[in-house]
């Protein structure tokens, strides 16, 4: 067995090292250092060879509730179920409006015939309607006999003008209430012919036409014309003087006359 080296003594000499001892028991450890810096990532390791399939794991607790999703589009209208029992009579409600009066109905059957009533009270006297008037006779003095020719005939003799609708002052009549009037002359002829036209607005409507044969003639005429409010109509010698014989005195008369038959 061969000696391990010595070491070299402080006065130079070589001293002998002793035999190896056996090692000693581990002492406690130490406190840990500092952490080290983290080292960079390393690279993706390979995927693994899929496992052999285990069997199925026990179901999990339900989750808690998420949040609502969007309004979907509507689906397609169902088809008409069956029609389900009527349900009970609800309350009546409110009176609505009245409908429009429908078509008469046919006549029924004729009721016996009451009793006699009662006599009633009896009734006031009831207001006669006032119904519009129009009318005026007049005629010739002897003043006014042979009138001009071609312009109204002038009567002067009132004989009854009580709603003055004839102007003595112009010899014509002005309709006041228009409606439907009859007009008549009576005419005594002396001396010579006579020719008379009744006319409305201007306008002849009646001629008459008579010739002096003796000592006097009658002509005479009438009409029924409807009449407008303010509507004029008058008498008038037609022909020149030589048909102007109109004629009056005491004994003989030459009257006009229009009265109102109806208003319109």
């Amino acid at each position: 067995m061969h000696g391990q080296k010595g070491e070299k003594g402080a006065d130079g000499r070589v001293e002998a090292k002793g035999i190896k001892g056996d090692p000693g028991s581990r002492g406690p450890p130490g406190k840990h250092g500092p952490k080290g810096f983290v080292g960079p990532l390393g690279e993706k390791g390979l995927r693994g060879e899929t496992g052999p399939q285990g069997q199925k794991g026990e179901k999990g607790d339900v989750g808690p509730i998420g949040p609502a999703g969007l309004k979907g589009n509507s689906g397609p209208v169902g088809p008409t179920g069956v029609q389900g029992p009527m349900g009970p009579l609800g309350k009546p409600g409110p009176k609505g409006d009245a409908g429009p009066l429908g078509p008469q109905g046919e006549p029924g059957a004729r009721g016996m015939r009451g009793w006699k009533g009662d006599r009633g009270e009896k009734g006031k006297i009831g207001e006669t309607p006032v119904l519009p008037k129009s009318a005026f006779t007049v005629g010739l003095t002897v003043l006014s006999k042979f009138p001009s020719s071609d312009v109204p005939i002038k009567f002067d003799r009132i004989l009854y003008n009580e709603f003055n609708h004839y102007d003595i002052a112009t010899g014509k009549f002005t309709c006041h209430i228009a409606g439907v009037y009859y007009f008549t002359y009576h005419i005594t002829v002396f001396s010579r012919n006579v020719q008379v036209s009744l006319v409305k607005n201007g306008v002849k409507i009646l001629h008459t036409k008579d010739s002096y044969m003796s000592s006097e003639d009658q002509a005479s005429g009438g009409i029924v014309l409807p009449l407008k409010l303010g509507d004029e109509v008058w008498l008038q010698v037609s022909g020149g003087e030589r048909f102007n014989g109109l004629f009056a005195d005491e004994d003989d008369d030459t009257t006009f006359t229009g009265f109102l038959l109806f208003s319109s």
